[in-house]
């Protein structure tokens, strides 16, 4: 090239030592953690503008942060750690974040980005797009992209005919699954992996290439789910040969790709997988014929992943053919809830894997009949779930408490379409997005169903709670902290109280200022009526009326002439 022409011709023949540059810290963008309030950030987007607020919960309102018009073209997503807040443009997306404000941290290019997806860590940011072929006959065009997120440098790229992205999975975009790539081994980002014909394609971060080069080879399979913190990859092959090969779920450990654990499973129709958050379980949900084929009922495999050999239970439900509406695991912890039945009004049923006398068998803890819930939306923290009736029951929500199996409150947020808890599991937010015209906006509540505030925006399109880090505290530690709540709690208490008694104080201020404009209003008007005083009295005729007291009844009589007419009157003698 003829620039490196003129480069070499331009190197000095002294060599002089390189310039080093100061070290700039960069910006903690950790720093609203520290929030001395220990409050939570939220993102909402309604109209043209995005804005991200502090949940100021003790004072029932939010409190800005930053807000930007346009901000992003299509939507916005934290990344799952809460570091970064991602926008998406025609050119590409960006990251943002800071320690004050958002500014813009990185760009990462890729024309007509539709969908983004962060790897667990944050380490690592893929991007998707699709595009019309020339000839219509064709499959549209796919571009995968994934990106360094601190250096905003391509790691690799990924490009092919839609079909090739499309085996396995649902939802996406135009019959793709999303994400096409699924991370996997925990907050380590060190492997993702994608569903292909008869295989699946798992990758290691170090070099992004596939482990041993070769994908894990698996006839037929359908499905796969990563443990959300072991190197584990749970598949699905369903049946083949009219059932004379019966369908199989299997555990394979990578990156070694040996297997772990198999279940046959006969005459399955669908089948789906539920990880618990720390991979202790595994629940799988087997839509089964029954002997005539007509018709399905629904049973669960349970894995116990952690323990010797893997056991595996199945649990069937009182009535095997209710439907299944929902199920969801506690986090962190060892039950589960299910909502079944096919009445409108469904029941809701919660298990433990650990029953009180057989820690290895898992038992039912309770049914409630007939409930308007057709989502289950548990804490964080587990323990608490909300039992939320979206869509067709307009936002029914009941609040349970699942330790002692009682519900604490019952409510409605008419239309509601979202519920989200916040990454403490202190609150719930509930909103209204734009699919309805009316009702938009987000209300947020206690745990335990109080409405501590509300908020109405229009054309509101998405709230989304700023995601936590893990906690940096042991098990130990939490349960050491769980025992001797009331010692700390005492500190929080009183703060309360200095909360609640600086609003009782700015309610008495408020109540105090308006006595005073009043008086004020008072004062001036008796002035103004002291000045007029001798105006009053001479308009009087001297006479000092102002006192009630000080007056004097006369009687006057006044004849006033009412009337004149004139009558002739014929005069005889």
């Amino acid at each position: 090239m003829f620039d490196d022409f003129d480069k070499y011709m331009k190197v000095p023949d002294e060599w002089a030592p390189p310039e080093i540059k100061p070290y700039t810290p960069g910006e903690n963008l950790q720093k609203w953690l520290a929030d001395e309030k220990a409050r939570d950030q939220f993102v909402i987007r309604a109209g043209t503008d995005t804005e991200v607020l502090w949940n100021d919960a003790r004072q029932s309102k939010t409190e800005p942060v930053y807000k930007r018009t346009y901000w992003t073209e299509s939507f916005v997503q934290w990344s799952p750690m809460g570091t970064y807040l991602a926008t998406v443009h025609r050119q590409g997306a960006a990251v943002w974040g800071g320690a004050n404000t958002f500014n813009r941290l990185m760009r990462y290019a890729h024309p007509q980005v539709k969908l983004i997806d962060f790897s667990p860590g944050e380490k690592f940011l893929v991007t998707y797009s699709s595009h019309e072929p020339s000839n219509p006959r064709d499959a549209n065009r796919v571009v995968i992209n994934i990106f360094d997120v601190r250096t905003g440098k391509m790691m690799r790229d990924f490009k092919g005919s839609a079909d090739e992205f499309a085996v396995g999975g649902a939802g996406g975009v135009a019959g793709n699954s999303w994400p096409v790539f699924r991370w996997g081994g925990g907050k380590e980002d060190k492997y993702f992996a994608k569903l292909g014909k008869n295989m699946i394609s798992v990758y290691e971060t170090e070099t992004f290439s596939l482990i041993d080069k070769k994908s894990l080879k698996v006839e037929n399979v359908v499905d796969f789910s990563w443990s959300p913190t072991d190197p584990i990859i749970a598949l699905f092959v369903p049946e083949l040969g009219g059932g004379n090969q019966p369908a199989r779920v299997s555990l394979v450990q990578m990156p070694g790709k040996e297997e772990l654990r198999q279940k046959n499973l006969f005459s399955i129709s669908d089948c789906k997988m539920y990880w618990q958050s720390n991979g202790d379980y595994l629940a799988v949900k087997a839509d089964r014929y029954t002997k005539t084929k007509k018709s399905t009922y629904t049973g669960f495999e349970l894995f116990r992943i952690k323990e010797r050999d893997i056991p595996i239970e199945v649990l069937e439900l009182d009535n095997k053919n209710d439907k299944i509406i929902a199920f969801a695991w506690e986090p962190k912890g060892h039950r589960f809830a299910v909502i079944h039945g096919d009445n409108p009004r469904p029941d809701v049923s919660f298990y433990s894997m650990r029953s009180t006398h057989n820690l290895g068998r898992v038992a039912k803890l309770t049914t409630l009949k007939g409930k308007q819930a057709n989502a289950l939306f548990w804490s964080p923290g587990g323990r608490f779930i909300v039992l939320a009736g979206l869509k067709g029951f307009n936002g029914q929500l009941e609040f349970f408490n699942v330790d002692e199996l009682e519900t604490m409150a019952t409510a409605e947020h008419f239309m509601a379409t979202d519920v989200e808890w916040d990454p403490t599991g202190r609150y719930v937010a509930t909103s209204v997005t734009s699919v309805h015209e009316m009702e938009n906006g987000f209300n947020i509540w206690s745990f335990n169903g109080k409405l501590l505030y509300r908020i109405l925006k229009d054309h509101f399109f998405q709230f989304l709670w700023r995601p936590r880090p893990p906690s940096f505290l042991t098990p130990e530690k939490e349960e050491e902290i769980a025992r001797n709540l009331k010692k700390y709690s005492k500190k929080y208490e009183a703060e309360d109280q200095d909360v609640s008694m600086l609003l009782s104080e700015q309610d008495r201020e408020k109540r105090r200022m308006l006595k005073e404009e009043w008086e004020k209003w008072v004062s001036e008007w008796r002035r103004a009526q002291e000045e007029e005083k001798l105006e009053r009295q001479k308009l009087r005729d001297g006479e000092a009326s102002d006192e009630e007291e000080e007056y004097e009844a006369k009687e006057v009589e006044v004849e006033e002439v009412l009337d004149v007419s004139e009558e002739v009157l014929s005069f005889e003698e």
